[in-house]
């Protein structure tokens, strides 16, 4: 195995929320708001029919939460590499929503099983050449025409790493430029159907009376994340 596979969040997993709240101060939200942020983008994508989810590192289950709020007929699965974020997450017990450790090599369904995928954050606490295996595994699993949303820290937002480099639980993270995982999603036959800056200006506070602005910005390359929807090419 390389020697940085996977960062390890098992110490951190009963105050993932309050670590990550304390550390996002600037933000003027807590860690609760982003989680939530990214299930609403999601729904201008997809409706509430029942689907087959995965969500590949769901952590404590957060986002899962969510996610039964606004698409209650979805079947969701939820995987991460942490044990004692999966039993928080267990313990939200949420209905239609299956946690489960894996190994982070093999999500462990059988092929074409799901018509959406969903991953946060997740990446850039895996190693660099373990990537395209995770991102193969997530196509293998996709159903053709599926679709894969991918929601990553942007390394050109100065904010950004600022706070990547001062969280506890980042302190091995290695963020991924915006072109590599765009390059990294076409290698793996996912169709990009659209890409998007997002998170410009605090949440709260002065500079919060420009939020309207952040949709006339989502090409410029300095939000603090971006995400990709993709899907699963029919052939190849």
């Amino acid at each position: 195995m390389p020697e940085r596979s996977f960062d390890d969040f098992n110490e951190y997993a009963a105050q993932y929320r309050q670590i990550h709240t304390a550390n996002i101060a600037l933000s003027g939200v807590d860690s609760f708001y982003f989680a939530k942020m990214k299930v609403k983008l999601i729904t201008e994508f997809e409706k509430n029919d029942h689907l087959r989810i995965l969500d590949v590192g769901c952590g404590d289950g957060t986002t899962e939460s969510y996610m039964t709020n606004y698409f209650s007929s979805w079947e969701i699965d939820a995987l991460d590499v942490s044990e004692e974020s999966i039993l928080v997450a267990k313990n939200k017990k949420l209905s239609n929503v299956n946690f489960r450790w894996y190994d982070g090599l093999t999500i462990p369904f059988p092929d074409e099983t799901f018509e959406v995928v969903f991953m946060a954050g997740v990446l850039h606490h895996v190693g660099f050449d373990l990537h395209e295996q995770l991102i193969n595994e997530i196509n293998r699993v996709t159903k053709k025409g599926g679709r894969f949303y991918l929601f990553e820290h942007n390394p050109l937002n100065p904010v950004t790493r600022h706070l990547v480099n001062t969280c506890v639980f980042d302190k091995s993270a290695k963020l991924l430029s915006y072109n590599y995982s765009s390059r990294l999603l076409k290698k793996n036959n996912f169709e990009i159907i659209t890409k998007r800056f997002i998170i410009f200006f605090p949440r709260k506070g002065l500079l919060s009376s420009f939020l309207f602005l952040e949709k006339y910005l989502r090409k410029l390359p300095l939000g603090g994340q971006y995400f990709f929807v993709s899907r699963k090419q029919s052939t190849g």
